[in-house]
């Protein structure tokens, strides 16, 4: 027992002293002792191994405060890559990033991924091309993430994805046997609240609801800095939330959800009555017609009107900080946002509006791909350290 206790607090000690490493390169021993609180002999100890492990370098000396110059030291985030993977109704999206996020490869191909096994075809397809980007690394690929516009539990089991047609699917199954590399399937919604509290627009608050709009629309709460996943890890699902209680009905069996009514596919579907001449119109397409015609700008209005409805509702519920609205129609971001402030600011409680800020991602539509990379650069981390713990007993 008392050797198992040695062992986990060494571990502990260990992914401190990176993530310091990691959030305040660079660093020294001696600031890295003075800030956490352990002993000279212990950082030596653990900064030697990690050293050892490729997963930090040092580098020139930092300044002096008397006496011989410290060596500082670096997160090496090239140690390894990981690649985030985000499926769409419509799209594959895939990039190869670096251990701390930073894109060195992007990908992305129009698909229609209704077809299951098409659809895992694709995305083993586009890893492979992924894959064969890597720099030489120490590790090489360290894991996978990929983000799916669904109901996903805490397993990783995609239980439902509605807007696909997917239910009951394994998928991180199938890709391990393809790589042989640890694979995490996530709520694509949910990837991208975790990449904007780490990357993006949440970095600077606790509370904040990261809303995807694309073809559906999916939430990911960050809740006092941390992840909320609900008991199953099935939260997040507000697009289908009922706004209309006779509503359209949707694909998830209920009616008047607020994705009928505030998403692309709503825009695409409204664009289509006015443009009855013009075949298979994109999102891009219709910013570029709101210039010339005249019944296409209201369109967005009226999808940020009912964007602003949803909000208003996650406003009065949740009370966050922030709502940061990502995925395909950040794109249009110029042609909602009046409207979405308008009606938050008419429906929404006054307290519910105090401190509140609503803002657009500056990951663009990265977020979920962003999100699920990073959480394969974590789950390496953790688990790297953890077996290098073990096998150093």
């Amino acid at each position: 027992m008392m050797k198992w206790n040695q062992q986990v607090v060494k571990l502990n000690n260990k992914q401190i002293i990176l993530q310091a490493i990691r959030d305040k390169a660079p660093i020294s021993r001696a600031d890295l002792s003075q800030t956490l609180g352990l002993t000279k002999g212990t950082i030596s100890s653990l900064v030697n191994e990690l050293l050892e492990e490729k997963l930090c370098v040092e580098s020139g000396p930092g300044e002096s405060s008397g006496g011989r110059r410290p060596v500082m030291l670096l997160f090496n985030d090239r140690a390894g890559y990981t690649i985030g993977i985000d499926v769409g109704v419509n799209y594959i999206l895939g990039i190869l990033t670096t251990l701390n996020g930073d894109i060195i490869r992007k990908e992305k191909q129009k698909t229609d991924n209704k077809d299951y096994q098409a659809a895992v075809g694709r995305i083993i397809s586009m890893i492979k091309d992924l894959h064969q980007s890597v720099p030489e690394s120490p590790y090489g690929v360290v894991g996978i993430g990929i983000g799916i516009p669904g109901i996903v539990d805490n397993e990783g089991d995609i239980l439902l994805a509605p807007n696909l047609g997917w239910e009951y699917k394994n998928l991180r199954k199938e890709i391990e046997a393809a790589f042989s590399i640890p694979v995490i399937i996530e709520n694509e919604a949910n990837a991208g609240a975790y990449a904007e509290k780490i990357l993006g627009a949440g970095q600077d608050c606790d509370n904040m609801v990261y809303v995807s709009a694309g073809i559906g629309i999916g939430a990911g709460f960050i809740l006092n800095g941390q992840l909320f996943k609900g008991a199953n890890g099935i939260s997040g699902e507000m697009g289908h939330m009922s706004i209309q209680y006779d509503g359209l009905p949707c694909p998830c069996g209920n009616k008047g959800c607020w994705e009928l009514y505030a998403s692309e596919r709503a825009l695409l579907t409204k664009a289509e009555a006015i443009h009855p001449n013009q075949e298979d119109l994109s999102l891009e397409d219709l910013i570029e017609l709101c210039d010339a015609n005249r019944q296409t700008k209201p369109l967005f209005e009226e999808v940020g009107t009912f964007l602003g409805i949803g909000m208003t509702n996650i406003a009065n519920t949740f009370n966050p900080e922030k709502i940061i609205i990502g995925n395909r129609l950040a794109m249009a971001k110029d042609l909602l946002i009046e409207s979405i402030l308008a009606n938050v600011k008419e429906r929404s409680l006054k307290n519910s509006q105090t401190d509140l800020q609503i803002v657009f991602s500056n990951l663009s539509v990265y977020s979920a791909a962003l999100g699920a990379a990073a959480h394969g650069a974590e789950h390496f981390l953790s688990i790297d350290l953890h077996k290098k713990s073990v096998n150093a007993y």
